[in-house]
């Protein structure tokens, strides 16, 4: 007779909730994606400054993630315990507050983004392509920061499916809107780089239609309470917060020191920064498989701890990563035989796709201790134990910038040396999170 966790989260049950996960994340790095694969088109500082608008927007996109990332957690914390009244409270609420964020960090970024450019950035050519960039971008970040909280929503009570349209609706929208706004073609404006960022900032905004038409017509709205939004509730609000403080913390540390990271590489050159939007690229792509079962892990493990099933957390999570490794294993090897192949995508440059080789190498080694460190993280944060998430992520940040430091300042060494640095930090943020779940109190936390 099977047990619970082997009938309820066998291979079979993890992939339907993974896969339209998985389709969300490819959709918006396939964004990504094609608009480094037309801006390299365009030439080498396009591409270099794709990298570091799309981090700087990475930067602040995930305080939005953060929020909606503690707002899943609540929300499959009490779709385990049948609580569906309360989801949508979290909801209407994390809705409300959600707004208000994107406002805030839209107008942060619009009065401080370019100084902040012309401050670190080194090439005159590379900052005024990042400005461009951006002066389109940030307008997503309303649109962006509604499309989260409707995937926490659907994430959190494991309806994953409607999550394959929007990646499609995201990915459609983009592709047709990049090629004719980049190089001004179909009667559109040529606006180069900065066509790029306004095509996904049009992609999110059809995103954000779609969630609302959708729900409107396929969730029962008054079981959940959806959209019934009577009065500001900080009460709710606070309890989110609760939990996504430290989450939003800990995302923009992290993303923040990758964009320090990036800063370094730019002080070494333009070509360096060309291979390492290559890199960025292909990790985002290549690694969504990892991202999109880590992302399914902490939705199981808070619905696992809300249907007082405790003891089962720890054999999911070691399953979990067992199939984020099968699923790695065929990328790093296809990766490491046809580099070349892979690099050619962003660029049509032979000298910079033989740059490129040697750190495209170092990455096919990343994503194996990125599935270690990446599942084991994700489901202590399902947990609810944000705060001690933190703390070992900012640990292993300290140790990840000390590397970066020494390798790009120090010894002066290539940029394939200067990836290694994601070992360090998955390596050293996996361990101690498997530590904590055999040895630490995670099963006291209370949500």
């Amino acid at each position: 007779m099977l047990s619970k966790i082997d009938s309820m989260y066998n291979f079979k049950h993890i992939w339907h909730l993974t896969y339209p996960i998985i389709l969300t994340l490819l959709a918006q790095n396939l964004v990504n994606l094609t608009d480094s694969a037309f801006l390299g088109r365009v030439g080498e500082v396009e591409l270099g400054a794709s990298a570091l608008a799309g981090v700087f927007y990475l930067a602040v996109f995930v305080v939005g993630m953060g929020f909606s990332s503690g707002s899943q957690i609540l929300i499959g914390r009490r779709n385990g315990e049948q609580n569906y009244r309360q989801i949508g409270e979290v909801f209407n609420q994390g809705m409300i507050f959600t707004l208000l964020l994107a406002l805030f960090v839209f107008l942060l970024s619009f009065f401080f983004a370019a100084p902040l450019m012309r401050s670190f950035v080194h090439s005159h050519a590379v900052c005024n392509a990042t400005i461009e960039y951006l002066n389109f971008r940030i307008f997503g970040f309303f649109f962006a920061f509604i499309n989260l909280m409707f995937r926490a929503f659907y994430v959190g009570v494991m309806r994953t499916k409607v999550l394959t349209l929007s990646a499609f609706i995201t990915t459609g929208v983009n592709v047709l809107l990049n090629y004719p706004l980049i190089f001004g073609h179909w009667g559109l404006p040529r606006l180069g780089i900065g066509g790029a960022a306004l095509a996904s900032v049009i992609a999110e905004a059809a995103t954000t239609l779609f969630y609302f038409i959708y729900t409107c017509k396929a969730v029962d709205t008054k079981r959940f309470g959806l959209f019934e939004m009577h009065r500001f509730s900080w009460q709710t609000v606070r309890q989110i917060l609760d939990i996504s403080l430290f989450i939003m913390m800990q995302i923009f540390l992290s993303v923040s020191t990758w964009f320090l990271f990036f800063m370094f590489i730019e002080q070494t050159g333009e070509r360096p920064l060309a291979i390492s939007n290559i890199i960025r690229s292909l990790y985002s792509l290549l690694g969504l498989p990892v991202m999109a079962f880590g992302q399914t892990i902490s939705t199981i493990v808070s619905n696992l701890i809300g249907e007082g099933r405790s003891d089962e957390v720890l054999p999911t999570i070691r399953r979990q990563f067992r199939v984020a490794l099968g699923a790695v294993i065929p990328v790093a090897i296809f990766a490491a035989l046809f580099p070349k192949l892979l690099a050619s995508i962003y660029t049509d440059n032979s000298e910079l796709i033989n740059a490129a080789v040697p750190s495209m190498y170092v990455f096919c080694g990343v994503l194996f201790v990125f599935a270690f460190g990446c599942i084991w993280f994700n489901a202590l944060s399902g947990t609810g134990n944000t705060r001690m998430a933190l703390l070992f992520d900012m640990t292993t940040l300290v140790v990840y910038m000390a590397y970066n430091y020494v390798v790009n300042f120090v010894f002066h060494w290539s940029v394939a040396i200067a990836w290694m640095s994601e070992i360090v930090y998955w390596l050293g943020l996996g361990i101690m999170c498997y530590l904590y779940f055999h040895f630490g109190n995670w099963k006291a936390r209370k949500i």
